[in-house]
């Protein structure tokens, strides 16, 4: 088997250096992807950086993989060599659990990730189980799907997960990688969407995304001014969050979704009983959840805002996602 070409650090918080390593044989169950593009996630950041204690070094991150599938196990049957596919965060489960069988392959409790359990794709190739490699429609953009396999996917979810009336009202707090999606999928969804960041140098751009209303926290009583309002509060942010004003905001029967990893939330349960508010959290998604995503894409023509580097400015891209500066997510393509 040919090695595969990959970019690596070597330590935590080093350089992604030329690497190459031998994948061995394919096992029957696997498939493998040319990759064509890969998005760069900030937990791609806190994986070279060992912030999670768990980075095995050398390390290949990479896991929002669009790419051809360039082999098949011998018990792969509705893959083909030359399908267009995408690879998210996990790349196998073990498809016999109860949480598999129910459809929650993304909460199967021994699966494995795409950067925590082997090489990801800032390569040319990388494998996974058939499950997680989903087909990408005609009509979505190979170059900017990347995205959706992880931040697109996390901020999806929940739409599907509350099965989400086109007449709610939902707020998205911050408008980033994640929260630029969130207002694109819950537009095209038909809801009455308010855009909640601390200022306002990004209310244009998120009227453009599709927000109807902002609200900017930063300035006096404009959180507390929508009291009682809204159907879904939907937090992208790791941000310390005035949660008691934030559940405040709900409707009765109104949930507080975080999938941003605040530190903490620190909340008055009355007001919740009172209102039967709830307050929740999810990871990514499962392999139904992405491929209704990529459905739901398609129709719509939903695209990530990205900023392009070719895989042999890798470096360059991760210092400018380092610095906080893009907008709103980085892309590699294969060099040629």
């Amino acid at each position: 088997m040919e090695k595969i070409q990959a970019y690596a650090a070597q330590k935590a918080g080093g350089p992604f250096e030329t690497y190459q390593y031998d994948p061995g044989e394919l096992q029957t169950s696997d498939v493998e992807i040319e990759v064509e593009s890969c998005g760069i996630c900030h937990s791609d950041l806190s994986m070279l950086d060992n912030d999670w204690k768990m980075t095995q070094y050398p390390f290949v991150g990479g896991h929002e993989v669009i790419g051809r599938v360039s082999a098949v196990g011998d018990t792969v049957l509705h893959l083909e060599v030359g399908d267009r596919v995408g690879l998210g965060w996990t790349s196998r489960s073990c498809m016999h659990c109860n949480q598999c069988m129910s459809g929650d392959h993304n909460l199967c409790a021994s699966s494995e990730g795409t950067i925590t359990h082997q090489h990801g794709g800032f390569a040319d190739r990388v494998r996974c189980h058939w499950g997680w490699a989903t087909k990408v429609p005609e009509g979505v953009d190979a170059v900017s799907a990347g995205p959706l396999l992880c931040g697109g996917l996390t901020v999806f979810s929940p739409l599907l997960e509350y099965n989400l009336s086109p007449t709610s009202r939902v707020g998205i707090v911050g408008i980033g990688g994640l929260g630029h999606m969130a207002l694109q999928f819950c537009d095209a969804w038909g809801c009455e969407v308010t855009a909640i960041s601390r200022g306002r140098d990004k209310e244009e751009e998120a009227r453009q995304l599709g927000a109807d209303h902002f609200l900017a926290t930063g300035e006096d009583g404009a959180l507390e001014s929508a009291a009682g309002h809204f159907d879904l509060i939907l937090n992208t942010t790791n941000a310390d969050l005035p949660w008691d004003t934030y559940i405040a905001a709900l409707a009765p029967n109104g949930k507080l979704h975080t999938v941003g990893a605040a530190p903490k939330i620190e909340a008055s349960v009355f007001p919740m009983i009172v209102g039967q508010k709830s307050l929740s959290s999810s990871p990514t998604g499962s392999i139904a959840a992405t491929r209704t995503m990529f459905d739901f894409v398609a129709r719509h023509d939903i695209r990530p805002k990205i900023e392009v580097y070719p895989m042999s400015e890798i470096n360059d891209a991760f210092e400018k996602l380092r610095n906080g500066s893009p907008r709103y997510r980085l892309v590699l393509t294969r060099d040629h």
